[in-house]
C-alpha cells in the first residue's frame, strides 16, 4: 500500500497578518508548515509528502530548513486553494493507492488521525475527519435594510459536521475530482469536489485539536499550545549559558559584541565570526532548549556567508520571545590576549543590550586574558563565555 501525502500551503495566509502567508511563519522557532510535516514524516505508512507552495517562496529560508526523513517534492500552487491541490496531485508518484490531502494551516495533525483516515480510505475511497457540532446551529440568510442579520431555520446539528484535514482519497477517486474542478465546478475541499463527483465521502471522528489558524486569534491559540508543549509546567525563570571561540587570522575584522574593535587579525569564521554575539546566542536558545546556532544557522548554509552575528542573536531572541520568554540579563566573559578589551565594553553592552531587549545596566561584559597560556594566551585565539537568564512573561 502506498501512499502519499499533499501539503496545501498555496495560500497568503493575509488574515494573520506579517509579511510573509502565515504558514511560514515563524512560532518559537518552529513554522505552521514544519509542524503540520512532522507528523506525516513520522507516520511509517507514508512514502512521500508533495509540499505546495507560492512560488516567490520555495527557496526561503523557512521552506530551505524543513527537515524530513520522508522524501520531500516541493510544487508552486496556483491562485486557489484547489488549483494548488491539483498541481500537488499532478506530482504525487503514479504508483500511489491513497493520497492524503492536508492543510499546512493545521500544525496539530497526530500520526493516529493520519494512520485512521488511511484505513478508512482503503475501505471507502474517500474518507473526510470531522467533528460533530455540539451548539445549536442557525441559519440566517435574511438581512434588512438596516444590515441587520436575522435567523431563518434552526438546523439539525446532529447531521452538521466540522470537516478538517488530512482528507485522503484513493487516487483515481481524486483525480477524477481534480479534473471536475479545472472544468469549472469549484469547492472549499477535495471532498466537496468528490462529493460532487458522484462519489460518497465517509466520515470519521476528527479531533478538536487539529484545528485551523485563520485568524490572528487562531494563530495566538497555536502559539500558546506550542508554548504549553515546549514549556509546559517549568520554571518561569530559565538559564542558558553558551560558548564560543575563533582563531585569529589576518585580513578579517576583529567584531565582537556587534562591535567592530581595530586590531592587525580577526576572527576566522562563515559568519563574521563575531563570538561574543554566538556565545550569547547559544546562552539564549540553550535557556529555552531550543538547539544551538548550528542548529538554526549552520556554516554550511551560503545565506549566513559573513553575515553579522547580531542578525543571528536577533533571530535567536525571536524564537524565544514566540516561546512566551524574554531577555533578563546576560553576563559575558571574554577570554583575549589582545587586544585588550575594557576600551570597547560600554559600546558592546549597548549593542547588545538593543538586541537582547534589555538596558544596558543588564548586560555584563567582562575582560580576561589567559596569563601566557594556551592558544589564547599566545593571541591565536579569543574564547567567550556567556551566562544568560530568560524570564516567562
Amino acid at each position: 500500500m502506498r501512499v502519499s501525502a499533499v501539503i496545501a500551503a498555496g495560500g497568503q495566509g493575509t488574515r494573520v497578518g506579517g509579511d510573509v502567508p502565515k504558514q511560514l511563519q515563524n512560532l518559537g522557532g518552529k513554522t505552521l508548515l514544519g509542524m503540520a510535516i512532522k507528523p506525516f514524516d513520522k507516520c511509517r505508512r507514508v512514502d512521500e509528502i508533495v509540499i505546495v507552495l507560492p512560488e516567490a517562496f520555495k527557496e526561503t529560508e523557512s521552506t530551505m530548513c524543513i527537515q524530513s526523513e520522508t522524501p520531500l517534492r516541493l510544487v508552486s500552487g496556483g491562485s486557489r486553494r484547489q488549483d494548488s491541490v491539483a498541481l500537488g496531485v499532478d506530482n504525487v508518484r503514479k504508483d500511489a493507492d491513497v493520497v492524503l490531502v492536508h492543510d499546512a494551516a493545521r500544525p496539530f495533525c497526530t500520526v493516529s488521525l493520519i494512520e485512521q483516515v488511511i484505513d478508512a480510505t482503503i475501505e471507502a475511497g474517500a474518507v473526510v475527519p470531522a467533528i460533530q457540532v455540539i451548539d445549536t446551529v442557525k441559519k440566517g440568510d435574511f438581512v434588512d435594510k438596516a444590515g441587520s442579520r436575522f435567523v431563518t431555520a434552526t438546523l439539525p446539528r446532529d447531521q452538521i459536521y466540522l470537516a478538517q484535514t488530512p482528507q485522503g482519497f484513493a487516487l483515481d477517486v481524486l483525480r477524477d475530482a481534480v479534473e471536475l474542478g479545472r472544468s469549472g465546478v469549484t469547492a472549499t475541499d477535495e471532498a466537496g469536489l468528490v462529493e460532487q463527483s458522484g462519489h460518497a465521502v465517509r466520515l470519521v471522528e476528527g479531533d478538536m485539536e487539529n484545528f485551523k489558524v485563520t485568524t490572528p486569534d487562531d494563530f495566538q491559540r497555536a502559539r500558546d499550545r506550542i508554548n504549553t508543549d515546549l514549556v509546559g509546567d517549568g520554571p518561569r525563570t530559565r538559564v542558558g549559558f553558551g560558548y564560543d571561540s575563533h582563531r585569529m587570522v589576518s585580513g578579517r575584522r576583529l567584531v565582537l559584541g556587534g562591535v567592530e574593535i581595530p586590531y592587525k587579525s580577526g576572527l576566522d569564521g562563515h559568519s563574521d565570526a563575531d563570538a561574543v554575539c554566538h556565545a550569547v546566542t547559544d546562552a539564549v536558545l540553550g535557556a529555552v532548549a531550543a538547539g544551538d546556532i548550528g542548529q538554526h544557522f549552520p556554516d554550511t548554509d551560503p545565506q549566513w556567508k559573513d553575515v553579522s552575528s547580531i542578525e543571528l542573536l536577533r533571530k535567536a531572541v525571536d524564537i524565544v520571545s514566540g516561546l512566551g520568554f524574554c531577555v533578563g540579563n546576560v553576563d559575558i566573559v571574554v577570554i583575549a590576549e589582545q587586544p585588550r578589551i575594557g576600551p570597547h565594553i560600554q559600546a558592546m553592552a549597548e549593542r547588545l543590550s538593543g538586541t537582547l531587549g534589555v538596558s544596558p545596566g543588564l548586560v555584563s561584559i567582562k575582560g580576561k586574558t589567559a596569563e601566557g597560556m594556551d592558544s589564547v594566551g599566545r593571541g591565536e585565539a579569543i574564547v567567550v563565555h556567556a551566562v544568560v537568564t530568560v524570564v516567562q512573561r
